[in-house]
């Protein structure tokens, strides 16, 4: 509806200007017109009040005229209307010039505004506004494909050391084949460890090509919401343990809404796992979810450094990384939140963050 009345609004615009063009044609030849006239009336006046005696050239030029006046006053008329109508015929023309010129401005557009005559201002608003967008949606293609590239390298560069390691204790292990039984399953144990972290920077590697080259469809099914967030709990118990933290669960105990249960799955994922690698130590992570007459809202409350607002505002854009700093267990792609917003937008949903007083809030409305 709002794309509807703003078309409609830009018709009405163009169409005034054609109205007026054609208002002011119609009047300048009214006006024209006006001006023979009242110079054949004046001349008339003139001509008859002086005394002629037949042999002055002026005289007989007017006599001629006066034979033939329907002709005289004929071509007057028509030159004038001919003079006017090119006039305004080139108008029109010049504002096409005009907006041509500044369309294939559009094509690479930069900083200095658009200019056209004063009776296509509202056109040269249009064209400056699509100029502005197109520059906004550059900078922003080369923002994403800058951090894109810059994640690829550091990526790229985080493969090296846990294969190192890996292939580094390994050949220990392959040419001291005496050493003791704990020795040998410390050796095991941190190659181990290597080989997951290099396994985690290989399916960002496919991440990244997946988010680029797939288009997300959903499959719809009815699920027990409140079912899937105590399982994606549970899941992370370890990873919970492991930094001290708590998750407490606050909503019905059925909650069932129709959605792509892998899908809205991944990005219950996500969040969590943001709040868990964000919170402070000891700290609670709360997840509040419920129903109404609206549709289902979920939230995911942590405690943790206050989000920076220029940050908090490109949260959701791809490859953006609240922390710039590669630590083993965080190095993430920056593809999570962005997902998630793609896969809540699908649903017809909202996804929010807001973040103030060291605390850290992500919150979902899906219709």
């Amino acid at each position: 509806m709002k794309n509807r009345n703003g078309s409609d609004r830009h018709a009405v615009s163009r169409s005034q200007i054609t109205r007026r063009i054609f208002f002011q044609y119609i009047v300048s030849l009214a006006a024209y017109a006006a001006t023979v006239l009242l110079a054949l009336i004046v001349g008339w006046w003139i001509c008859t009040s002086i005394t002629w005696y037949g042999d002055e050239p002026l005289y007989r030029l007017l006599h001629w005229m006066l034979d033939y006046i329907i002709l005289v006053i004929g071509f007057i008329l028509l030159s004038g209307w001919l003079i006017i109508s090119l006039f305004f015929i080139r108008r029109p023309l010049r504002y096409l010039d005009g907006i041509i010129d500044a369309s294939e401005r559009l094509a690479s557009p930069d900083e200095t505004p658009i200019s056209l005559p004063d009776p296509m201002k509202n056109v040269q608003d249009e064209l400056n506004l699509i100029r502005e967008r197109a520059l906004r949606d550059a900078r922003a293609a080369r923002d994403a494909e800058q951090r894109k590239n810059d994640l690829i390298v550091y990526l790229a560069h985080d493969l090296k050391t846990p294969l190192t390691s890996v292939i580094g204790y390994l050949t220990l292990l392959h040419d001291e084949p005496d050493i003791s039984a704990q020795t040998r399953s410390r050796y095991t144990g941190v190659a181990l460890d290597k080989a997951l972290r290099l396994e985690d920077l290989i399916n960002e590697f496919f991440e990244i090509t997946r988010f680029n080259l797939s288009q997300l469809q959903l499959e719809r099914e009815s699920v027990d919401i409140s079912l899937m967030l105590r399982q994606l709990v549970s899941e992370f118990g370890p990873m919970l343990q492991e930094r001290s933290l708590t998750c407490q669960l606050n909503g019905p105990d059925k909650l069932i809404y129709s959605c792509d249960p892998g899908k809205l799955a991944r990005v219950f994922d996500n969040l969590l796992r943001n709040a868990v690698y964000y919170s402070f130590e000891n700290s609670q992570i709360d997840i509040s979810f419920s129903q109404n007459s609206t549709g289902v809202s979920i939230s995911f409350e942590n405690r943790g450094h206050t989000i920076p607002p220029e940050k908090l505002g490109r949260i959701f854009d791809q490859f953006f990384r609240l922390d710039d700093s590669r630590g083993t267990k965080t190095g993430g792609a920056g593809l999570g939140l962005a997902i998630a917003k793609e896969i809540v937008e699908l649903h017809g949903g909202v996804i929010k963050a807001d973040s103030q007083n060291d605390i850290i809030l992500f919150s979902i409305h899906l219709p």
